[in-house]
């Protein structure tokens, strides 16, 4: 295989997820986004919630953990939840690449994930569900306007 042949696999995601609530859209950080996409280049893919809100005299501020070590990051993807009460758990779900099969895996998250309206995990349960292209991932209780859509490419 040539050099460049390499380069581009290396290089050309795998899928994306697709943010398609605004809600959705303003928990991604900008600098992640890609034409409005999040690239999914190597898997697992791990997916979870870094930052905290709070709120004074009804206003809503995010305040991001501060690591302290340098131990490598538990999710690729660090979603903002401003959501009362929180849908996102801090190690939320992943999603894993099994042969030529897609896995949504819930982390044990505290509200679990829908993927097309059938829920897993919650309740630090865990699950998993097969993913195809064009499923709509819901991060949090049915409720949850974390909607994202599920490509494959």
């Amino acid at each position: 295989m040539s050099d460049k042949l390499e380069t581009l696999q290396l290089l050309t995601p795998k899928a994306v997820l697709q943010p398609i609530s605004e809600e959705a859209i303003a928990s991604v950080p900008q600098s992640v986004l890609e034409q409005g996409m999040v690239r999914i280049s190597h898997f697992p893919f791990n997916v979870g919630r870094e930052s905290r809100i709070s709120q004074k005299k009804g206003t809503f501020f995010r305040t991001e953990r501060v690591k302290r070590t340098s131990q490598n990051s538990s999710n690729d993807l660090y979603l903002a939840d401003a959501g009362r009460p929180l849908n996102i758990s801090r190690e939320h779900f992943r999603i894993e690449l099994r042969g030529d099969i897609y896995v949504l895996v819930d982390r044990c998250s505290a509200c679990g994930t829908s993927v097309n309206n059938k829920h897993i995990g919650g309740r630090d349960i865990g699950g998993e569900i097969f993913l195809k292209d064009g499923d709509i991932i819901a991060v949090g209780v049915g409720t949850t306007p974390y909607r994202f859509k599920f490509i494959t490419l």
